[in-house]
């Protein structure tokens, strides 16, 4: 009796033995992860039942975890947002110069952070928001003027390698293009512009008609749509006489100062006309070139009037010299305007005459428009007989 206890004694220790053996050893051939939480004080804890307690500490306001590394197995589970993070995180390794910020790369997504929020099941929507975000930002800085690494980074608030590998993803992917030492605006961007405009159904449905009137004035074409206080311009057929104006598509303009703009404006009220008005003047105030008419309020007033009353607006060289337009509303479903069309040219061919003759023209497409947009042509009120 007294020898099986001893042996089931041995067959333990030995047990204990290889059990600590084995530990020792997975512990000396496994890298410690470090996983960030990007929000401040919070502690991460390990979900994993076999741990007996994660190792915590406060590292420059972020919280962090430390944590064995995941076999090979376990990273090919990695989404494919994550693993090309890694791929770039090496490539930037290899090229980024030396920072100031590089007291601050510990904060910084790597491999093993990547393999450790695996293992804490994040959703690949959750792991990549913030990557996409970013992107998108780098996108609006580049658009607005930012243009190298230092100036795109202030923008984000983002460590020159984390820059560097988002700008180089997006040139990768044609997004920017790098030209010299800066980035610009890539052609993939001008690719899915054009497919949303031809996917914009306004814009699908009036170019027919903005061709019609191309080809019957043989004057400049435009398609806008309000802005807040400017009009974006949508489309544009160019005119066949030789000129070319400063508009385009993409671009943006002052409502109250273009004939198309205010357009857009005559369901409003009179304080609003001066009111946008007022900011045009603002706007055009900061520009190199001056407009030879610019009306006062008073002035701006009774000319929307008579607008409004005949749903048609002039641009009596109020925006650019020497350009005149005539412009009218399109309205949707429920009556309301989204957007209008306009007819522009120079003086010489743009007459206070021609002008006249053109209202009933413009007018007559911006119908066509509205009305395959679903609006209905209000019709007169007939009156009852009384018996």
């Amino acid at each position: 009796m007294k020898r099986k206890k001893h042996s089931e004694t041995s067959h333990a220790n030995v047990s204990d033995i290889s059990a600590h053996s084995a530990l020792a050893s997975a512990l000396a051939s496994t890298r410690l992860a470090l996983l960030i939480d990007d929000s401040p004080r919070r502690i991460l804890r390990d979900a994993s039942p076999r741990a007996t307690g994660p190792v915590t500490r406060v590292v420059n306001e972020r919280s962090i975890i430390l944590k064995p590394r995941t076999s090979s197995a376990m990273t090919k589970t990695l989404n494919p947002t994550v693993e090309h993070e890694l791929s770039m995180d090496r490539t930037a390794g290899k090229s980024a110069a030396p920072d100031v910020d590089a007291a601050n790369e510990a904060n910084e997504p790597s491999e093993a952070q990547a393999s450790a929020a695996a293992l804490l099941d994040l959703t690949p929507q959750q792991a990549g928001t913030q990557t996409l975000l970013r992107g998108l930002a780098i996108l609006e800085a580049a658009a607005g003027g930012a243009r190298d690494l230092r100036s795109i980074g202030a923008a984000l608030g983002t460590t020159r390698s984390t820059t560097h590998r988002l700008v180089s993803s997006l040139v990768q992917a044609r997004y920017l293009r790098q030209v010299g030492g800066g980035y610009l605006l890539g052609p993939k961007l001008i690719e899915l512009g054009t497919i949303a405009l031809e996917q914009m159904p306004l814009t699908a449905v009036a170019r027919p008609h903005l061709q019609v009137l191309a080809e019957h004035t043989h004057d400049t074409i435009h398609l806008g749509v309000r802005d807040g206080d400017d009009v974006l311009y949508i489309d544009k057929i160019p005119g066949t006489r030789g000129l070319e104006m400063r508009s385009r598509v993409g671009h943006r303009m002052p409502l109250a100062s273009t004939g198309i703009g205010k357009a857009m404006m005559l369901d409003l009220p009179p304080e609003t006309w001066s009111k946008l008005l007022e900011a045009s003047h603002r706007v055009l105030a900061k520009v190199s070139f001056k407009p030879d008419h610019q009306p006062d309020i008073d002035t701006f007033v009774q000319r929307m009037t008579r607008y409004s009353q005949g749903g048609f607006t002039f641009d009596l060289e109020e925006n650019e010299a020497s350009i005149r337009c005539v412009a009218a509303p399109v309205r949707d479903a429920s009556g309301a305007i989204v957007a209008a069309l306009s007819v522009a040219s120079t003086i010489p061919y743009m007459p206070s005459e021609r002008m006249e003759e053109l209202i009933p023209v413009v007018q007559r497409e911006a119908r066509a428009i509205s009305q395959e947009l679903g609006w209905r042509v209000p019709q007169p009120a007939t009156r009852r007989i009384k018996r």
